[in-house]
């Protein structure tokens, strides 16, 4: 007999879990409660913890979550979602936003009890941002806004205060530039298809079609198009298989040969006129010029010109959700979180840290006693007491990280296989998302090899006689988990590949490094931060079996010389069981993989400081000579 749960929210979680299943439709989700952001992973749904006390707005909360989640997973389509989806980041915010109202609009006409349970969450979450406070449009986030009027229009019902008032805020705009775009909204609810293509309308009446990229609908006729032109081609191209009658026939007719062929007098005749000229040509070359020669090869490394590699051919730059099927990551990430749990916790408390030091920053700072700006109430005192003291203004103080990116360079190396990695990459989910909070762009990148001991340049190298120093001997592999403008919901799964097993194996730190330093600097972002994660120097046994020992180390010191100089990104390193100081200005070695997720929060955060020496004593960087 199964032992009785103590906890009087147990039944209440299980039937909220049965329920939300059959309003999904879908028997084979896996439903969990925890304090991290509520969301879904695959089959797997997180829902808001409810507490032994069940308090009535936990109960409404973790109810209008379900509901959202639950007809989201029943009315969307993920394909038909993605083929109408903006490149623009405005143009899918509004895109996101509005699908997601008309998610929640089909399960309030379907489901009238879901309704009132969504505006519970729709209250909280503006409740949470501080809507309700918020007086002017420019401060408040259009997309929502968009969102809140698809649902309104479509269901009918006044939304929470806080959310209200963001509508309002845009509600004059909005209804002045769609112009009657929104009538047939009821007509195309059920279909994601033809909502897609109204939203992409309201989009361009908004003043984001610039974002929209080409319409998929144009780039499927032209595909159809392309295909049917090919297949009448085909029909009508004679076949080349026939008899050789036909094939004589055809090289005898005088208008092909003519085509096909020149009069041997008349090529004879064009190349020496071709001749004469270029002999002209040389003859007006001034007496001790000498012809341009060919430009030379572009070198592989901008930090070492002599740095070579033996076969480019085979090095792959590959996104990581090429590297497994989506239900494969699905699976890994399940893991990476089963195998991480008990770590969860404090992790997030360090992120929750590192978002309140980065809020902190962010909020209002002013210049006072200036002579124009906003009046100054507190300082009036003075004036009443003093009517010939000037009347004080003063000005708020833009943020100075607001246009900022981030990239977590991680090595994939097999020495970081087991629990390095597996915090390494929790670590890094966590980062991505606690850094989005606070509008900081993030990229997550991972380096390492395709083979074991050389792969295909290896072999290359051997068949062609084996080539003294060649350099560079085996296949890079770059991976991007998450590109910058990428939303992590996107690509959360993609972090669990690094679960996938024989993915780790080699380092190249020096070309890694290189490869996300190009990355950055063509990035519009003003502040551009590189943190490398690694537990040793490089390593390659095929390359280092043929080369000088520290043929890779000296290029990785090369490499990091040359950012450093530069300074168009900030560079810094954490070691895992290895002194990375050595080799970066700016680093910080532990020597238990439990402090990681510690000490990239506090370099992180340390980095926002406006003091520079209280970011070097929060960092324990060593300075420079």
């Amino acid at each position: 007999m199964a032992q009785q749960s103590d906890n009087p929210a147990d039944p209440f979680k299980k039937a909220l879990a049965e329920a939300t299943k059959v309003m999904a439709d879908d028997s084979d989700l896996s439903i969990s409660y925890s304090v991290d952001p509520a969301g879904m992973s695959g089959d797997v749904m997180r829902l808001p913890q409810v507490s032994r006390r069940m308090s009535r707005d936990e109960v409404l909360l973790a109810r209008g979550t379900a509901d959202a989640l639950a007809l989201r997973r029943r009315y969307h389509d993920t394909q038909t979602h993605a083929r109408y989806v903006p490149p623009g980041d405005m143009a899918r915010e509004l895109y996101e936003a509005m699908e997601t109202a008309r998610c929640e609009a089909m399960g309030a006409r379907d489901m009238p009890g879901t309704a009132g349970n969504i505006d519970a969450k729709i209250a909280d979450d503006a409740a949470r941002r501080g809507y309700a406070q918020i007086r002017q449009a420019s401060e408040a986030p259009l997309p929502v806004a968009a969102g809140y009027l698809i649902r309104e229009l479509a269901t009918g019902r006044n939304l929470p205060e806080g959310a209200s008032n963001v509508l309002e805020l845009w509600r004059g705009f909005m209804e002045s530039q769609i112009d009657g775009t929104l009538d047939d909204l009821q007509d195309v609810l059920a279909d994601q298809s033809a909502f897609a293509k109204l939203a992409r309308k309201l989009i361009t009446d908004l003043g984001y079609g610039d974002q929209l990229g080409d319409d998929p609908d144009d780039l499927q006729d032209e595909a159809e198009d392309d295909a049917e032109s090919e297949s009448q081609e085909d029909e009508e191209q004679p076949d080349s298989s026939g008899d050789d009658d036909e094939g004589e026939e055809s090289d005898s007719n005088p208008e092909n040969q003519q085509e096909q062929t020149q009069d041997p007098t008349q090529a004879q005749v064009s190349m020496d006129e071709l001749t004469e000229e270029q002999q002209g040509d040389e003859a007006e070359i001034p007496e001790g010029d000498a012809p341009v020669e060919p430009p030379a090869p572009q070198p592989i490394s901008d930090a070492d010109p002599d740095y070579r590699v033996y076969d480019t051919q085979f090095d792959e730059e590959i996104l990581a959700e090429e590297l497994a099927e989506p239900q494969e990551l699905e699976r890994l990430r399940a893991y990476l979180d089963q195998q991480l749990e008990p770590l969860k916790g404090a992790v997030s408390r360090l992120a929750n840290k590192l978002q309140r030091r980065l809020q902190a920053q962010q909020s209002r700072s002013w210049e006072f006693d200036l002579e124009e700006g906003i009046l100054d109430a507190g300082r009036l005192a003075r004036v009443v007491a003093n009517p010939t003291t000037p009347l004080s203004f003063k000005v708020e103080k833009d943020t100075e990280f607001r246009d900022t990116v981030v990239t977590l360079l991680l090595d994939n190396s097999g020495s970081m296989r087991g629990r390095p990695i597996s915090i390494a990459a929790i670590c890094a989910d966590v980062l991505a998302r606690t850094l989005e909070r606070c509008n900081v762009k993030v990229e997550i990148l991972g380096f390492t090899t395709r083979a074991w001991k050389g792969g295909q340049s290896r072999e290359t190298w051997l068949n062609a006689g084996r080539e003294q120093q060649p350099g560079r001997l085996n296949d890079l592999r770059h991976i991007i988990y998450k590109s910058a403008d990428a939303p992590w919901r996107r690509t959360r799964d993609n972090l669990g590949l690094m679960m996938k097993e024989g993915l780790l194996k080699e380092n190249i730190d020096g070309e890694a490094l290189e490869w996300a330093h190009r990355r950055m600097a063509g990035r519009p972002e003003a502040r551009k931060i590189l943190m490398v994660i690694s537990d040793g120097a490089p390593v390659d046994d095929s390359t280092l079996s043929v080369n000088p020992a520290n043929y890779l180390e000296k290029h990785l010191r090369d490499v990091i010389a040359m950012v450093e100089k530069r300074k168009m990104v900030e560079l810094l390193a954490i070691g895992i069981g290895h002194d990375v100081t050595r080799y970066y200005e700016r680093a910080v070695t532990i020597t238990d993989v439990e402090q990681l997720a510690g000490a990239m929060t506090e370099q992180l955060a340390s980095l926002f400081d406006t003091d520079p020496r209280a970011r070097a004593r929060a960092m324990g960087m060593k300075r420079a000579s």
